[in-house]
């Protein structure tokens, strides 16, 4: 019967500790609030639990397994060891989950995120510009303003892009696939008589821009074929604002011709490599539609984002739970204060995403989830001074500090800027004081 009573009550400890996100989803989607005095919060909450799990989780710990034999550096190397098996374990888990949507719980994961993935889709348009004929004579510098203007288009096999006598709309770079040139409207292709075949990497279509006139030759679609394209407004506009630019079109352009076009180029791995310097930031319209786009479908990894977030310290508070009169009110204090900043910021993500309906279901997934942890921990691993017991401890405050370097201060940071740095040593000192206070009784 006590061990029910326990474990009920380590379970409610959970409910407790976690309630706090649910209340600040609410505020964060409601009422307005000022960043800066959250982030301090966050910041208080943050280093309160770098002391908790300084002092009751590693100090504490080393100390148990010294009574039991082991020497200073044993027991360091075992609860460190524990430790980063627990970072580990929060760093991986919360990596995976971000790249399925996960990230747009909390701003600086988001854009951490979206920089990536920004990265990733820019360097394959990078190697693509490099070896083209027409864009790797351009400076490497421009590539920020070149980027944004560069658009996507299909072609299914023999689709036809555009005929010759066609108004010249767009320049178009070929990324996958083939097309093929026909002079006099179709009947060169009925006949056989297509002229050229331009493959990967070829780049067609700008003589038309440059000059103003119609299209001289029709492109169909060899096969299934993916495009670059270039609107005219956007070259136009390019050419317009950069001499150096708009020289480096007309000498290639002089020096080419439709049939005989070739790619490749010895400085072409030199020129991605500076290009690629350029991606390190968003604009506004990139970060609203990967915002969409990272978060469709991903309300399953928002709410186990949410849980791997919960779990570890509510494992420790359940582990660590005997009595009313030896709770771990710094690690408690740090859990229910850290969650209020946090789930505020979330909320207001959450609902850019176009999740406001269902943030109080993702959120409540939270509270469960804290039940949970907490009498599993006092299930488990309470109650022992085993080594399996004290490491397990370990494990889960290693995944607690690393969800402080991973979310908390990042997010801390984010809102509130440097002074953050004063309330993580206020939260530091606060539950320092706690400690103390109870073992000098």
């Amino acid at each position: 019967m006590d061990s029910f009573y326990q474990l009920a009550m380590a379970s409610l400890l959970g409910l407790g500790t976690t309630s706090s996100s649910m209340l600040e989803a609410a505020i964060g989607l409601y009422v307005p609030f000022s960043k800066r005095p959250l982030a301090c919060l966050l910041a208080f909450a943050a280093g309160a639990l770098i002391s908790a799990l300084a002092i009751e989780l590693a100090y504490e710990g080393a100390q148990s397994l010294h009574h039991q034999g082991f020497n200073a550096r044993a027991a360091w190397a075992f609860v460190s060891a524990g430790f980063a098996a627990g970072a580990v374990i929060y760093y991986s888990g919360s990596l995976f989950l971000e790249k399925k949507g996960a990230a747009v719980r909390y701003v600086t994961q988001f854009r951490e995120y979206a920089l990536a993935r920004k990265q990733a889709d820019a360097n394959e348009r990078i190697k693509l510009l490099a070896t083209c004929d027409l864009m790797r004579h351009l400076p490497a510098e421009q590539i920020e303003q070149i980027l944004p203007c560069i658009h996507s288009r299909h072609l299914d096999k023999t689709e036809i892009l555009f005929k010759a006598g066609d108004p010249g709309d767009a320049l178009y770079i070929i990324a996958r696939g083939k097309v093929e040139v026909l002079t006099d409207g179709l009947r060169g292709a009925d006949a056989g008589g297509a002229i050229a075949q331009l493959g990967e990497r070829h780049a067609f279509g700008e003589m038309s821009l440059l000059s103003g006139g119609p299209r001289t030759a029709t492109i169909r679609a060899f096969e299934d074929t993916d495009l670059l394209k270039i609107v005219k407004e956007d070259f136009d506009r390019l050419v317009a604002a950069d001499r150096q630019l708009a020289n480096a079109v007309k000498r290639m352009s002089h020096q080419r011709a439709i049939s005989n076009l070739s790619a490749g180029g010895t400085d072409a791995a030199l020129w991605a490599k500076v290009a690629s310097g350029s991606l390190d930031h968003l604009n506004r319209h990139e970060t609203g539609k990967m915002l969409t786009v990272a978060a469709n479908g991903a309300g399953m990894a928002i709410v186990f984002g949410n849980i791997l977030d919960t779990i570890p310290g509510c494992l420790v508070i359940g582990a660590k739970f005997t009595a009313f009169g030896n709770l771990s009110l710094t690690l408690m204090l740090g859990m229910f204060l850290g969650g209020i900043p946090e789930a505020a910021a979330s909320a207001s993500m959450l609902t850019k995403a176009g999740y406001r309906a269902a943030i109080f279901g993702l959120w409540s997934s939270v509270l469960f989830a804290g039940v949970v942890a907490a009498a599993a921990g006092k299930a488990f691993i309470g109650g022992s001074d085993a080594p399996v017991a004290i490491f397990a401890q370990a494990v889960a405050g290693g995944a607690v500090l690393a969800l402080v370097a991973h979310a908390m201060i990042p997010v801390a940071l984010e809102e509130g800027g440097s002074l953050v740095v004063l309330p993580t040593i206020a939260g530091f000192l606060f539950a320092l004081y706690l400690a103390l206070a109870e073992s000098f009784i």
